[in-house]
């Protein structure tokens, strides 16, 4: 499980001793049947990481070794004595790197056992903008598309994503139904996602939404709105038609000729799918972008079996925390602030709905900046994973650090106390893909040393802050299932359908899963009748009128470059379990040959290539130059795995998700001086 397409994988642990000496793709697995990544074969049998092996406290300065009572009776004073303050004391920040089981219990216990409201996943520094989208034109989250839709699209419109990199297996399958239809690829780089594609439109960093809008705006002064489909089915196309600028406008402002508009336009003519990733959603300007695209297929009359938005996720369970951890919802998404869904949970969890927070907290770049004095890191990397990381690490270095993970990351060397944890094809569990489809996850091998499955960690952690509120470890995964499941019955994600005994038989299930006959096709969509039900007050799809808004650091005389980011081929988030030791290498900037003249008298050439430091309004990093004609005039782009890459970034998140805006900020080159 090393990204959200869900490939099924066949483990073969090592005969002696623990860890995997093979893995493969499950042709079993009705999802990939039998495909699978080099790199996800690569990380699960040979991480390069540092594993954890036992738990650990700072002591005079220094991590040493402890036994685990000793660990954890530190972590439940710690939490104990800031709840007795304030139960919002207490940050915790999970991740879409666990099984739905102990994502859920995760959640339990953050939000009935602690009732801190400063609890989140970093499924908000990815997705949230796609489901603030998706919930604001539909009532509900999650792509209305699954991959069975993809064979049947004629043309397939890439935005803001590179899944020939990030979800390679996704790709193929794309790659092959547009073999008799059409690639187009939409980003200001030209990655190897466009390289394949039959069109690559460069446009200007940040001016996705003015792009959308001037399409949408074309295909209503060429009379090519699906009339009926829009009539029938949707709300708001009228007060968004009133708020277009003019397709010559909003093409400037995006960079792009009316030719393009054109083509982009009649691209939408066609069964298009229309999927977007992070170069969408990581903007203040991610919601409204979303919501543009949503629009273009609603006006279009792109929705429906072969068509359709579909957001690509990027974690291996990101869907699944937001369905399972009461992190933006309760489980099912059940609404967080509706008093009968919350008196439902409270039901189920044995608590007055009273000991609930009130709201589901600001997202983890509010939630740091609130200065928390305990921060209980589960599976995920903060110090290196979120925006302008220099104040990230001033936040955490200032409280109570807990840090539960399977490899050693940058945020272990800041921690107070270290809870060693089990990884995939070591743990029991479930987790979903991010067309909703559900999938069995079995340990292989044990775990190494004295590490322990996340499961086992969250009830032991739970028996000392919140006695009684979750199992007594060794935690049954199953009853864990049960319990999240009972309480989706009836919801937008109904997974009630869905049982252990059902995953072992069928493998793997798309939710609403009601009953255990049924599993999820086509959202809102009902192939027999040819009708549509959206879960909106007025039961039809919403169109958006958000507008974008501006950007938080366009260029200017003193920073004239923009820099962005994105996905490198062989590594995954942070990369703890691909670049090992290497910690201290140099960022590689990707710049035009013409940017590298342009500031040439900032370059140094030596043994080790041409270098430079590259600073943004916050900090500033060495970087090697790499000259890459795929790279536009301007723009520096940077990889993501970098531990030192987001001490450039601006911390301002979109006002509708809160979710950061990695993808553009401001930055200068400036003169590194020889050593």
């Amino acid at each position: 499980m090393r990204c959200a397409v869900g490939c099924g994988l066949v483990e073969t642990a090592h005969e002696h001793g623990h860890g995997l000496e093979a893995a493969r793709g499950d042709p079993a697995n009705p999802v990939t049947h039998g495909a699978a990544c080099r790199r996800g074969i690569r990380e699960t049998v040979h991480p390069t990481g540092e594993r954890l092996t036992q738990p650990l406290v700072r002591d005079g300065g220094e991590l040493v070794p402890t036994s685990w009572p000793d660990a954890l009776s530190r972590v439940g004073e710690a939490i104990t004595s800031a709840m007795a303050t304030t139960p919002d004391d207490v940050a915790i920040l999970g991740s879409g790197q666990q099984t739905n089981e102990a994502a859920y219990l995760l959640g339990k216990l953050a939000r009935a056992g602690i009732g801190t409201r400063h609890y989140d996943a970093n499924t908000t520094l990815c997705m949230a903008s796609a489901v603030t989208a998706y919930y604001r034109a539909f009532g509900s989250d999650a792509p209305p598309p699954t991959y069975e839709d993809i064979p049947e699209a004629e043309t397939h419109l890439v935005w803001g994503a590179n899944p020939a990199v990030a979800h390679p297996v996704l790709f193929r399958w794309i790659r092959q139904s547009a073999a008799d239809g059409r690639l187009i690829v939409v980003d200001p780089v030209e990655t190897k996602t466009a390289a394949a594609g039959d069109e690559h439109v460069s446009v200007e960093p940040g001016a996705d939404f003015e792009l959308a809008r001037a399409i949408l705006a074309h295909l209503v002064t060429t009379d090519r709105i699906d009339e009926s489909f829009v009539d029938a089915h949707t709300t708001g196309f009228d007060a968004v038609v009133e708020t277009l600028p003019t397709v010559d406008d909003a093409a400037a402002d995006a960079g792009v000729s009316l030719e393009t508009v054109e083509l982009l336009a009649d691209a939408l003519t066609d069964s298009t799918l229309v999927y977007w990733g992070m170069g969408v959603n990581q903007s203040v300007r991610g919601t409204a972008t979303a919501g543009a695209l949503i629009d273009l297929c609603l006006a279009s009359g792109n929705l429906g079996p072969g068509t359709g938005p579909f957001s690509l996720t990027g974690q291996a369970n990101s869907m699944g925390t937001r369905v399972c951890s009461s992190k933006g919802t309760w489980p099912g998404h059940r609404p967080f602030d509706h008093p009968d869904h919350r008196q439902v949970v409270a039901d189920a969890w044995d608590i007055p709905v009273s000991a609930l927070p009130d709201d589901s907290g600001p997202g983890p770049v509010g939630i740091l900046d609130s200065s928390p004095s305990v921060v209980w890191t589960v599976a995920t990397n903060p110090v290196a994973g979120m925006p302008a990381a220099d104040h990230v690490r001033e936040r955490l270095d200032d409280a109570f650090l807990v840090v539960q993970d399977a490899f050693r990351t940058d945020t272990v060397e800041l921690a107070d106390v270290v809870l060693p944890a089990a990884t995939w094809g070591e743990t029991d569990g479930t987790t979903m893909n991010m067309e909703r489809t559900v999938s069995r996850v079995r340990a292989a091998t044990d775990p190494p040393a004295d590490a322990r499955c996340d499961l086992d960690i969250v009830a032991d952690v739970a028996a000392r802050v919140a006695p009684g509120l979750l199992p007594e470890s060794p935690v049954d995964a199953a009853a864990v299932f049960d319990e999240f499941a009972a309480l989706t019955e009836g919801t937008n994600a109904d997974c009630s359908g869905l049982s252990y005994a059902r995953l072992d038989d069928e493998h793997a299930v798309r939710w609403p899963a009601p009953d255990p006959d049924t599993a999820g096709v086509y959202r809102y969509y009902d192939a027999n009748t040819g009708s549509w039900s959206f879960p909106t007050p007025s039961g039809t799809a919403q169109f958006s009128t958000l507008d974008g808004g501006p950007l938080p650091e366009p260029t200017d005389a003193n920073y004239p470059l923009t820099l962005t980011t994105a996905r490198g081929p062989d590594d995954y988030n942070t990369a703890v379990r691909s670049r090992g030791d290497d910690t201290r290498s140099d960022l590689v900037a990707r710049v035009a040959p013409e940017t590298l003249e342009t500031y040439c008298d900032a370059v140094v050439d030596g043994s080790e290539g041409a270098r430079a430091i590259l600073e943004s309004r916050r900090a500033s990093v060495t970087v090697t130059l790499a000259p890459d004609d795929a790279v536009p005039r301007g723009l520096v782009w940077l990889p993501i795995h970098h531990p030192a890459m987001n001490r450039l970034t601006t911390p301002a998140v979109d006002p509708e998700s809160n979710e950061p805006n990695f993808k553009q900020c401001a930055v200068r080159f400036r003169r590194l001086e020889r050593s």
